[in-house]
Order: C-alpha cells, then structure tokens, then sequence
C-alpha cells in the first residue's frame, strides 16, 4: 500500500482527496495535515510514502515544508498539488526537492497516477510546468553529459521508468541507475524531478 499524507489548509479540499483515494486498492490515506509544519510532523510520524503538498499556505508554506520533508524523511515523495504554475512557484518547489507538480484540475484517475509514480520515484509534471521548465535561460556547463547520459535523461523526462528506459536502449536497470547517479552528480541534483528541471534550464532536452 502506498501511505499518503495530504497537506492543504482547506478541509474541503482535504476532504475531496481523501475521497478520490477511497476506491484505490492500493493507495491508503493515513493522515492530513492544515499546514506546512504540520505536515512535515505528520508525515515522519505516519511513514508516509507520497506527501500531496499544497504551495500557499498560513504559516510553514510548501516550499519550506518540501525542504524540511525531505531532510527530515528522504524516502518521503513530495508531490506538489496547487492551483499556482508560475516560474516563481514551480522552480523552487522542485528545488527544494519536490518529485512533482501538479495542478489541482487535475483528473482524479491522472492524480491516481501520479502518486503510484511518485512512490516509484518518477518525476510527475503538469504540461504547463514543462512549458516553464522548456523556456528556462541556459545555465553554463551544459554539455558535460555523454550521449548515453543524455538519452537516459530523455527518456526520464518523457516518463519512462528505469525498466523502460532500460528496454529502450537495450541495456540493463542497473546502468540506468549508474547513468542516472552521474548525470545527478554532473547537473547538481538529488533527485529525478530535479535533473529533468536542470536539463530543460540547460537544454539538454527537447
């Protein structure tokens, strides 16, 4: 079962996640939370898997509360749910760590499988935070990574899981992770989310 705490300060909407979630055979809600700090506490507490993070809340907001997340808790998945796609919102939630971005329009069977991915640790994102992440100013050291490097990266970006990346390029899921471990090392990052954003800032991907 995949363990999901919902942090939002509105209950109504709180209420409407844990009810999308209700028919799921394999996705349980072990608790919520009004706030960021709140939920940063509720999820270490309840070993949560998949945290469905609001951005603007009173007090600790999402940003802050991704960051401490996942210092805190690594194995936790941040999973951005917000009604906000801007630039100023999307670069530094996936900064502070966050395996994705979703809008709250979002359909619930798409949310559904957004959060299996996320506790898989695939990097989910809405189109428009794509779109952001596409027309990011280039950053300098962009082609350190070798062409197998690269075509990991795209096939990431694109979704695919470290099988199907594998059986795309006919290697084994052990390189993957291996070229996946260098291209996190060489942009920077942590995590999957975090170098599809790097790539698309440096132009690495199409």
């Amino acid at each position: 079962m995949i363990r999901v705490v919902i942090v939002d300060d509105h209950p109504v909407v709180r209420g409407g996640l844990r009810d999308t979630f209700a028919g799921a055979e394999d996705i349980v809600v072990v608790g919520e939370a009004g706030d960021g700090a709140e939920g940063v506490e509720r999820a270490t507490e309840l070993a949560a898997d998949v945290v469905l993070m609001d951005l603007r809340m009173p007090g600790t907001d999402g940003v802050t509360a991704t960051a401490a997340l996942r210092a805190r808790a690594p194995d936790a998945r941040v999973l951005i749910l917000t009604t906000f796609d801007s630039e100023s919102d999307v670069l530094p939630a996936i900064e502070a760590g966050a395996t994705g971005y979703l809008l709250k329009d979002a359909l619930p069977d798409d949310l559904m499988r957004a959060v299996r991915a996320a506790a898989r640790g695939e990097s989910v994102l809405a189109p428009s935070v794509t779109q952001h992440l596409m027309g990011q100013v280039r950053r300098p050291g962009a082609g350190t990574l070798t062409d197998r490097e690269k075509q990991v990266l795209q096939l990431v970006a694109n979704g695919s899981s470290n099988r199907e990346a594998a059986a795309a390029l006919f290697i084994g899921e052990a390189s993957i992770k291996t070229h996946l471990q260098h291209v996190y090392d060489k942009l920077g990052v942590r995590d999957r989310a975090s170098a599809v954003a790097e790539g698309y800032r440096r132009r690495l991907l199409t």
